[in-house]
């Protein structure tokens, strides 16, 4: 795997892979971990040479969040990655992405105001922004995106579609811990009490969904069902939990309909996010 810093270096080198194969990407900000390395192994058994990047984006970064903190093990990553089978690791320094007077700002609309986007203001922005530049840096490829973020995958599937953005996104499903927490690389803030905490959260997505299963669907009964479970463990403080339309984002008020249950939490240091496709009961259920 070669490491590249320069912006003009890496498209140079995946515009020739272009002249007679497909280019994916994975775009991370580091400290990763197995959710990664499977977005990695997807992008390297579809295409014929696979980049990730590695930036910490101070743009969406809220003031008092954990930017300054944000885990950073560049040697462990590579080690990751060149495991993966990642050909090209894109690392930049802040400066070759940020230039001196950097202004410009990348908007969403609709889908980045509710959930993630009123809980954090100007986060989607500091996406969709880095993202952008992303994909220019790189150029026409493949994108993979987890569903555990996904209000994330749907701002980026907008802004692609509504710019003619020369990118796939492709979603790939979450991937957990063996008793059900979303890999995360905030769960490394957790402290042991906290760890074994956590998982609630995925228990109140699943029992929302198997209310659901069995017959009731009222939006009030599933989400009062979740926040239920999680009241049941002190540890976790809950900002929102939501239950919305998986292409809009907005409340879902009628039962019986497709919908994404989406959680977040603060549980000590970590604030962690996590959701859950919830199908009528004639409907195939979503694996997750």
């Amino acid at each position: 795997m070669e490491t590249i810093r320069e912006p003009a270096e890496l498209r140079l080198i995946l515009d020739r892979v272009r002249a007679t194969g497909i280019v994916g990407f994975v775009p991370t900000m580091g400290a990763l971990h197995a959710g990664h390395e499977t977005l990695c192994r997807k992008s390297v058994a579809e295409n014929d040479v696979s980049a990730a990047s590695i930036f910490v984006n101070p743009l969406q970064f809220g003031l008092g969040e954990d930017y300054q903190r944000y885990p950073r093990d560049l040697a462990a990553d590579q080690r990751l990655l060149q495991e993966s089978g990642v050909d090209f690791l894109f690392a930049p320094d802040a400066a070759a992405v940020y230039p001196p007077g950097f202004q410009t700002r990348v908007i969403v609309g609709e889908l980045s105001r509710p959930l993630e986007g009123a809980a954090r203001p100007g986060h989607f922005e500091g996406v969709a922004t880095i993202v952008l530049k992303l994909f220019e840096m790189v150029g026409p490829c493949r994108a993979y995106f987890g569903e555990k973020d996904f209000q994330q995958l749907q701002v980026i599937r907008r802004m692609v579609l509504d710019l003619n953005v020369p990118v796939e996104v492709r979603g790939v499903p979450t991937v957990r811990e063996a008793d059900g927490l979303a890999m995360s690389s905030r769960n490394r803030y957790l402290t042991t009490e906290e760890r074994t905490a956590a998982p609630a959260i995925y228990q109140a997505l699943l029992a929302a969904r198997s209310l659901a299963e069995r017959g009731v669907l009222d939006p009030d009964a599933l989400l009062q069902e979740a926040h239920r479970r999680l009241e049941a463990s002190p540890l976790i403080k809950p900002e929102y939990v939501a239950l919305v339309d998986p292409d809009t984002l907005r409340p879902v008020v009628q039962p019986g309909r497709s919908a994404i249950m989406a959680i977040a939490a603060r549980v000590g240091a970590a604030r962690l996010i996590d959701n859950i496709m919830i199908r009528p009961p004639d409907s195939r259920p979503s694996a997750d």
